[in-house]
């Protein structure tokens, strides 16, 4: 299951290489975003959708880290069929905006994905944008401790603050991340082709995955077998 922190980095990796050697965006419409939403296990532990995009927190819900809502309705936008709209789309985008610059910040002076770099705010702005989302829906916080397990500690929406706003939550994901102990191994790969970003598992990992591995070292044979020759 996707943890809060891993939201943050599912969330920045919706910009993803389109295969064919461009940028491809999964949330480039309202029916791409409904679909990302309904694939996050996260969100799906935390939230019970419905096709209004609201339902009463499943039973006996998944605990999620510190700083992402663990239970209460969602709501994404549309009273009557996906779970979000437009207006609300645009929200998440300039979430997802946001928490990019904040990475590629983080990965300094490591170079940032390739993907945006040059389209993202300043990382002042991003930081306001990124508190201001995620302060539209207060949070407080809840002890439950039961008989047979250990402590845990969650944030609810306030009392106030119901339905829980899609963006929102996603906001505090991604300052769980950037405010997490997983942070420092953040980085961007660096294959031909590939934008992602990604959490080094070990000190040799160079690469978000295998096969971005294996394409780099392909890369670099043939560049050495085919670079011109030098001039003496």
């Amino acid at each position: 299951m996707t943890t809060s922190r891993y939201l943050a980095l599912e969330l920045a990796n919706t910009v993803r290489h389109d295969g064919d050697g461009g940028v491809a965006d999964e949330l480039s419409s309202v029916d791409g975003l409904t679909s990302w939403v309904a694939a996050q296990e996260e969100l799906k532990a935390a939230e019970e959708f419905t096709a209004t995009g609201t339902g009463a927190a499943p039973t006996g819900a998944a605990p999620t880290a510190a700083g992402a809502v663990a239970t209460g309705p969602l709501d994404a936008g549309s009273a009557t069929g996906p779970v979000a709209d437009e207006r609300v789309r645009t929200r998440v985008l300039a979430v997802r905006a946001a928490l990019r610059a904040l990475l590629a910040r983080a990965v300094a002076p490591a170079p940032p994905s390739r993907a945006d770099a040059d389209q993202l705010p300043p990382a002042d702005q991003a930081l306001s944008r990124l508190n201001a989302a995620a302060a539209r829906c207060p949070v407080v916080p809840l002890l439950d401790w039961p008989t047979d397990a250990a402590p845990v500690a969650r944030l609810l929406p306030a009392a106030s603050a119901s339905p829980v706003d899609l963006p929102a939550v996603l906001a505090r994901a991604a300052i769980a991340f950037l405010g997490g102990p997983d942070l420092p191994r953040l980085r961007a790969c660096t294959a031909p082709r590939c934008v992602r970003y990604f959490l080094k598992e070990h000190g040799r990992q160079e690469f978000c995955k295998a096969s971005c591995g294996n394409r780099a070292r392909a890369a670099r044979h043939y560049r050495r077998h085919h670079a011109p020759p030098t001039a003496n």
